[in-house]
């Protein structure tokens, strides 16, 4: 195969990274095509989730890969399982890895068994086989209360030089955090977990400040966690050195600052809160670029003041709230939004003529997700007379959240007979209070109903109860980590 045709397949197999079972089909091809594979695959190891039986095939590769002085200081702590015949490995695969995931370690010396008191003796030449001055990560994940000192390896500050993506969690060692800001400075993503919000941690304010080019910050804490009004307030202003890089911004709490307000470079928002609050002060925040909106627990009132303050580029909005009357949100983003791909919001029979007008008006709609639990009696009648009426052209994508009693069967057979539009991509969650007899036999006559549909090739793809993504019909991505 020519050097051109390499270069191009790779870049074409790179594209499937996510996609692991793909990409293992594709290892067999040839010998050329394994090679291209190979790298690929072992970037990722440490990035997305993986079951038992793999994570002990991974630990084992590891333990392959470790030098012979390393071998022996197993052996004699007693480590026996090291006695057993580890073939040397066809590729250099460490050498591959880009993500230093600290939470597989762990697991993977929890699935050997290993005694306690060996533990540190095995976690310590593992680490050496990774943090080195021949080793370089792109991503890593350090999990709660983290305290093996990594940043004592020798050869840490070029292994972690390049580091792009951090995920991690707040109650780490401080010892780790004061290490990774003097050795990390070009942290694009970064996304911290707090278990607690502890207001002695300012080593992971010192992270933030650091950093040159900050574009992607997720704030995550326990939804039991009461807020430290001062700590956060320090941990919001630390992003203003970063104001006009971050372009991607997720917290589940209310802000403490007028951060929001600074962002104005933001093209993705995610609030996600445990509690309702009050957001009157959205109407003050004006995100020019924005094209995702996520929220959930936000008054539409106050949603309705973020969005009408936007510039038209919004393309995607997920929205989670129980209210009962989405009216004026429904015409603000018909109004402020054309340009809209996904939608997510609740839905009230109060609402029907705005989500017709909104189905006319948002000519891109490609995928719409219909949340009814608050709403008793749905108007399953004239939801779907509306839907095959006033589609846009591009609308196939369907997703309903409902409460499966009172659901009405001959609602959607009819809906599915006139669609005459191109193959539908649909999705229904039927919500329980208990998993008995009837719930099944709902399940199982949707199903029924819907698979006939598939046949006769109106539907083209159909999903009853899992839970995916919003705006996901098919699930065929690997789940990550980060």
């Amino acid at each position: 195969m020519s050097e051109l045709n390499m270069g191009m397949l790779s870049l074409i197999l790179e594209k499937l990274q996510t996609d692991g079972k793909t990409l293992y089909s594709c290892l067999l091809v040839n010998k050329t095509w394994c090679e291209i594979i190979v790298p690929i695959l072992w970037e990722t190891p440490g990035r997305f989730k993986s079951n038992s039986n793999a994570i002990e095939m991974l630990f084992d590769t590891i333990i392959s890969h470790l030098p012979k002085d390393s071998k022996n200081t197993l052996r004699e702590n007693g480590i026996n399982f090291i006695e057993q015949k580890y073939e040397q490995p066809l590729f250099n695969y460490i050498s591959y890895w880009k993500n230093l995931n600290l939470y597989l370690l762990e697991s993977m010396i929890s699935i050997k068994n290993i005694k306690n008191s060996k533990r540190t003796i095995i976690r310590k030449e593992m680490l050496k086989l990774f943090i080195n001055k021949n080793t370089s990560f792109s991503y890593l994940y350090i999990t709660k209360q983290y305290n093996h000192q990594i940043h004592l390896f020798p050869g840490v500050e070029h292994c972690f030089s390049g580091l792009e993506y951090l995920c991690c969690n707040a109650s780490v060692d401080k010892k780790i955090l004061e290490g990774l800001a003097k050795t990390s400075n070009s942290i694009k993503k970064l996304k911290l977990r707090f278990n607690v919000m502890k207001t002695n941690n300012y080593e992971i304010i010192k992270l933030i400040e650091a950093q040159k080019n900050l574009n992607v910050v997720g704030f995550n804490k326990q939804p039991t966690n009461v807020i430290d009004q001062s700590y956060c307030k320090t941990l919001e202003e630390s992003l203003i050195k970063n104001v006009n890089n971050i372009q991607y911004f997720s917290m589940n709490w209310k802000p403490v600052t007028n951060i929001l307000s600074q962002l104005v470079n933001l093209i993705s928002l995610d609030l996600k809160l445990s509690s309702y609050a009050d957001w009157n002060y959205l109407d003050k925040v004006c995100l020019p670029n924005l094209k995702i909106l996520k929220t959930q627990k936000i008054p539409s009132k106050d949603l309705a003041n973020l969005i009408q303050n936007t510039k038209g580029n919004l393309i995607e909005i997920s929205i989670q709230y129980e209210g009962n009357d989405n009216r004026r949100l429904l015409q603000v983003i018909y109004n402020k939004c054309p340009n809209l791909k996904y939608l997510k919001i609740s839905f009230n029979n109060i609402d029907i003529i705005k989500l017709e007008k909104l189905l006319i008006e948002c000519k891109y709609l490609n995928g719409l997700f219909l949340n009814t639990l608050d709403n008793n009696d749905p108007d399953w009648d004239n939801l779907f007379e509306i839907l095959i009426r006033s589609s846009p052209k591009n609308l196939f994508r369907f997703k309903f959240f409902y409460y499966y009693k009172i659901f009405r069967f001959n609602s959607l057979e009819l809906f599915l007979d006139n669609w005459n539009k191109q193959p539908i991509l649909l999705q229904t969650i039927p919500v329980c209070l208990l998993v008995d007899a009837d719930f099944k036999r709902h399940q199982q006559q949707v199903n029924d109903l819907i698979n006939k549909y598939v046949t006769k090739g109106s539907v083209k793809a159909y999903d009853l109860g899992k839970i995916f993504e919003d705006f996901e019909w098919t699930q065929n991505k690997s789940r990550a980590y980060f």
